[in-house]
């Protein structure tokens, strides 16, 4: 799963100015753009100087597949406090019981699980809209931006940083490819790389561990670009931003995309932040669900508010240590 915000991070970090304005704006040419945040959903301002939330979608955009079977596979609310200097990933299980608003398109709304509104909303950008209308319904926030990326980018930008290094914390078994991942530390190429972050079966905690996992994996992914010395050559980097952006799509809210990645130069790896969703299963007339825990505990009054790092540290339960 790689994601339009951490794209930036792995990629453009600690670059020098120059090289950070240059390279921005001619990745700023490669990738699509469209919108994929509903009006209600959609934050007033375009200053950068503020708090900033942005929805990414991971999305399973498979070869001959029509445009409604596609899945989200990864619901993310990326929250980067004022100043820019912390990342919180929070991650939406893709179980979550929710009311889902009408699309205007022809579904009429109801209850379902939060995974199921990318589709009704037709896939991609239809369903990125629909996504974040639905999360904003919920939890009170607007965004100032958002990412739809498919797995074809995620597997692209892991090999063409080498791999990266997981220290998997509990076997898993693929049940998408058998494979088997002891437990250890253990290189993964992009496609190994993308099949465990996938894995939620057979856990300990199922789908809570395979938002960890995901988490953890854009940390490694933040690590090894600063261990291969990519960002220090701007030939090599040019290369794998080029080749990786015809697998993002973007919506930045009217800000230009080469200011954003500016903006987000310095944020540091270990400034990555894992928060989990305050929530817990259930079963509901035979059907597994996700369903808050006390309207999530207070962490979308928090990110509203831009009082995060307050709240994690009240609540160390729901932080996932990357």
């Amino acid at each position: 799963m790689l994601l339009g915000v951490g794209l930036a991070l792995v990629l453009l970090a600690g670059l020098a100015v120059v090289g950070v304005r240059l390279l921005a704006h001619r990745y700023d040419r490669t990738v699509s753009r469209e919108q994929l945040l509903a009006p209600d959903s959609r934050q007033a301002r375009t200053e950068l100087d503020a708090g900033l939330n942005y929805l990414v979608v991971g999305s399973d955009r498979r070869a001959g597949a029509q445009q409604a079977d596609q899945r989200s596979d990864t619901i993310l609310i990326v929250h980067l406090p004022p100043g820019l200097r912390q990342a919180y990933l929070i991650s939406v299980p893709r179980d979550l019981l929710v009311a889902i608003p009408p699309d205007g398109a022809g579904y009429g709304g109801g209850q379902d699980k939060i995974n199921a509104a990318y589709e009704h909303g037709g896939g991609g950008e239809g369903g990125t809209r629909l996504l974040s209308a639905t999360l904003t319904r919920l939890t009170g926030i607007r965004f100032d931006g958002a990412a739809l990326v498919d797995f074809a980018g995620f597997r692209k930008v892991i090999d063409l940083l080498g791999g990266v290094r997981m220290c998997v914390d509990t076997e898993v078994r693929s049940i998408h490819t058998g494979t088997t991942f002891p437990v250890g530390c253990q290189q993964m190429d992009g496609a190994k790389a993308l099949d465990y972050a996938r894995q939620r079966y057979d856990l300990p905690n199922g789908d809570y561990d395979r938002q960890r996992h995901q988490q953890q994996m854009l940390r490694a992914m933040l690590d090894r670009a600063a261990q291969s010395h990519l960002r220090s050559d701007p030939v090599q980097l040019d290369r794998v931003l080029r080749a990786v952006g015809g697998s993002l799509t973007v919506d930045t809210n009217g800000v230009p995309l080469d200011e954003l990645l500016f903006a987000l130069r310095s944020l540091p790896a270990d400034a990555l932040h894992g928060v989990q969703l305050p929530s817990y299963p259930q079963t509901i007339d035979g059907i597994s669900y996700v369903v808050l825990d006390q309207g999530g505990g207070g962490l979308f009054d928090a990110v509203r508010t831009d009082r995060l790092p307050d709240w994690s540290r009240a609540n160390p339960r729901w932080v996932n240590q990357l």
